[in-house]
């Protein structure tokens, strides 16, 4: 009823019969072609009133051959400008509203490829000018993000307000809202609203946390739910219970990399040593050139002593990152750990001067850790070979020096005299 109203609004407002209307395009195209390009001249020079007619009488005869100039795209923009720019009192505004909608009804069928955009621009309309009961512009909204799960983050946000505005402990609003927020959030990573919104419906990360728990176990199969548990565990630091999910979704999904990185790190993170090991050799197996996972695989070692071991895994981060600084500022701590673990002798001074040298080397080559590095070298000064002990040994600057040593035997390299 109110549909056929609107129609008649716009047909005493154009003095349109709207009998002869939809038949008119097939009497005389030319005819149409006429209207359209009356609307494209008043739409281009920004008169909207002037516009207003004509696009309605396309729009209701038929607009099919024009959408290739967003004809329906368009037409918003006028109907917007009418009831923000023309309408001057409370009556022509409703109707103005009611046409828009109307106009978006009509869009969804006509444009169904667009169909979710019209739907979420329904559903603005429905909740900012018309107030409309909430829970009609909350079904609006989510028909719109059931055509596109991609739908732009404005109105998805706008229906998870909706949704933490009118939860209950008798509907799904909460957990639907935080499920909403959660995937913009893995959408958004940068964007730190999402979490601010998830934080704000939960009591707190613990609950938020047993939330997801309890939607996954719902659907244990469901590989996004999985995906949501496991990013909020991480969220909160709770990386042993990050395990399970993640671990699910590397068996599930073995050539997804992010999901190996992640459970890498959860299982660093949870002491876990051996496990994480064999994670980050399996991101280097799917990806050769991860520096990160070189860096990880170097940094376990390093933890276990085992430094030559280390730093091939330091400089295999070096050889496809060459400009990145940290692996070979990593390598410079290995020759420190030697040395501190073996004695202070002229030997040893010489181990401190190949770390002091590789720090140097770090610092060239990243200028971004030259702080890092600036205060290694400094802290290693009193550890370094003397004046006097080049002296007494009648060695001159310039001199190559290869460290030898029970304890350096893996080094292989050789220091130059200063």
């Amino acid at each position: 009823m109110k549909r056929l109203k609107v129609i008649a609004i716009i047909a005493i407002f154009l003095n349109l019969n709207t009998e002869n209307l939809f038949s008119q395009n097939q009497k005389d195209p030319q005819w149409l072609n006429a209207q359209f390009s009356l609307f494209w001249e008043y739409y281009k020079n920004k008169d909207y009133k002037n516009a207003y007619p004509y696009g309605w009488t396309v729009l209701l005869t038929n607009p099919e051959p024009y959408k290739r100039f967003n004809i329906h795209g368009r037409m918003e923009d006028v109907l917007w400008y009418m009831r923000d720019s023309v309408a001057s009192n409370g009556a022509d505004k409703k109707m103005y509203t009611d046409t828009t909608l109307y106009f978006y009804d009509l869009a969804i069928k006509q444009v169904p490829e667009k169909a979710a955009f019209y739907y979420a621009r329904k559903a603005y309309v429905m909740e900012v000018w018309v107030k409309a009961n909430p829970f009609e512009t909350i079904k609006v909204y989510e028909k719109a993000y059931e055509l596109d799960p991609n739908l732009d983050a404005f109105y998805l946000d706008r229906l998870g307000l909706l949704y933490a505005a009118n939860a209950t402990e008798e509907n799904e609003f909460k957990v639907k809202a935080l499920e909403l927020y959660s995937k913009l959030a893995n959408r958004e990573p940068n964007n730190q609203t999402w979490n601010s919104r998830m934080e704000r419906l939960a009591e707190n990360l613990d609950q938020l946390v047993e939330i997801r728990r309890k939607a996954w176990m719902l659907e244990k199969e469901n590989l996004q739910r999985a995906w949501e548990y496991a990013a909020v565990c991480i969220q909160n630091k709770d990386f042993e219970k990050a395990i399970e999910p993640l671990e699910f979704l590397t068996q599930k999904s073995p050539d997804v990399i992010n999901y190996w990185i992640q459970l890498a790190n959860a299982y660093n993170k949870a002491g876990k040593t051996e496990k994480a090991l064999n994670s980050y050799k399996k991101i280097t197996e799917l990806d050769s050139k991860n520096r990160d996972a070189y860096v990880n695989i170097g940094i376990i070692y390093k933890e276990k002593n085992q430094l030559s071991l280390a730093r091939t895994f330091f400089q295999k981060a070096s050889s496809v990152s060459p400009d990145w600084g940290y692996p070979i500022f990593l390598e410079a701590t290995l020759y420190e750990q030697a040395a501190r673990g073996c004695g202070f002798e002229f030997k040893d001074k010489l181990v401190y001067l190949l770390a002091q040298e590789t720090y140097r080397r770090a610092r060239q080559i990243d200028p971004s850790i030259a702080q890092q590095a600036n205060e290694r070298i400094k802290a290693l000064e009193n550890s370094v070979p003397t004046k006097e002990d080049y002296f007494f040994r009648k060695i001159k600057s310039g001199t190559v020096l290869k460290i030898e040593g029970e304890c350096y035997d893996w080094i292989n390299k050789t220091v130059t005299v200063p």
